[in-house]
């Protein structure tokens, strides 16, 4: 008896009017603006220009986008080269298939270019956009929800995803591993954030955090699916890229650490040049206005204190003025009082 389970959606596309918005696409582009919102924040506290973390982003996205479908197109090419299967279908992106792996290979390609031409460092805005990144996969998993696809075996776990018959699939109750995946991603995140605020990590350690984690949970959520794919010495072929990138990932943060320690000061050049000529950086345009102004009051002082000094001395001299022996020595007291305040 089905008492309880997870319903998916009837149709794969939102119609706004007479427009259809594909719900996959629509995932994947609130996913992208929320990165971007949130590694901006993210690159700002750090040091750097707003809208930088948007320049990059322009190179980094559409190479991801690339990235991740001929990663999904070459390791799932019986979906579109096999016999009775059209290749144009290849192209329809907008039906799902995105590999994480060849989206952030090709993103961090794109990344790097948009660094390059911004003169700041691609593992310090790796850093800035890690948890980002891994915000945008949790929305962006829930496109499969849309297109009822990547679900995991069977189930009668009261959230258990329902899917109804169709193109390759049969109705039934199914583990829902696109919510398992979007939730390790939240979580992947928040650890992100709580060990970059805690260690203060740099040089692009915690962006390494994040890719050791995903990999951690796309492991075990990748055993439970159930959709075609190839395998090697009986592991799924996303199983083993998992665990060769988790061993490159924590091999990197061990050897970073002790190369270059710390945290980057600088990120962004510019915003260091815009904030000192601002007098909003390291203090120096607040320092050296105090500098001067200090200097002028105590120039101030000197001379008013000079000429308080030769007045007591010429006061000194007339109340000795009735001889010339005092006067002398009054005038020479004045004259050696006047020269000391000098």
């Amino acid at each position: 008896m089905e008492l309880a389970y997870i319903p998916s959606p009837s149709s794969g596309a939102i119609h706004l009017g007479p427009l259809p918005l594909r719900g996959y696409a629509l995932c994947i582009i609130i996913g992208v603006f929320v990165a971007v919102w949130y590694g901006n924040k993210r690159w700002i506290a750090r040091g750097g220009r707003a809208g930088t973390v948007a320049d990059i982003a322009v190179w980094a996205v559409p190479f991801g986008l690339v990235g991740g479908r001929l990663y999904h197109v070459i390791t799932d090419y019986q979906l579109y080269f096999s016999e009775g299967e059209n290749w144009v279908d290849a192209f329809k992106i907008w039906e799902g298939g995105l590999g994480i792996w060849g989206a952030i290979a090709f993103g961090a390609v794109g990344a790097w270019i948009g660094c390059r031409r911004r003169g700041i460092p691609l593992p310090a805005w790796a850093d800035a956009l890690a948890p980002a990144i891994a915000f945008a996969q949790a929305i962006g998993r829930w496109g499969n929800w849309f297109n009822q696809e990547l679900y995991g075996k069977a189930t009668d776990l009261p959230w258990a995803l329902k899917i109804s018959e169709g193109p390759n699939r049969e109705a039934g109750l199914y583990h829902p591993t696109f919510l398992y995946e979007s939730l390790w991603c939240i979580g992947v995140a928040l650890l992100v954030i709580w060990a970059d605020r805690r260690f203060r990590l740099g040089h692009g350690r915690a962006f390494a955090l994040y890719v050791a984690a995903y990999c951690v949970g796309r492991g075990w959520i990748e055993y439970l699916r159930v959709d075609e794919a190839h395998e090697v010495l009986g592991l799924r072929l996303n199983v083993w890229t998992s665990i060769v990138v988790f061993v490159l990932a924590v091999v990197y943060i061990v050897i970073s650490a002790r190369i270059r320690p710390g945290r980057e000061e600088i990120v962004e050049p510019a915003a260091t040049d815009d904030a000192t000529a601002d007098g909003t950086g390291t203090g120096g345009g607040d320092a050296t206005t105090t500098t001067t102004a200090d200097a002028d009051v105590k120039g101030a002082k000197v001379t008013k204190s000079a000429k308080l000094t030769k007045g007591e001395a010429k006061a000194q001299g007339a109340e000795a003025g009735g001889g010339a022996a005092g006067g002398g020595s009054a005038d020479a007291a004045g004259t050696t009082d006047t020269k000391s305040a000098k």
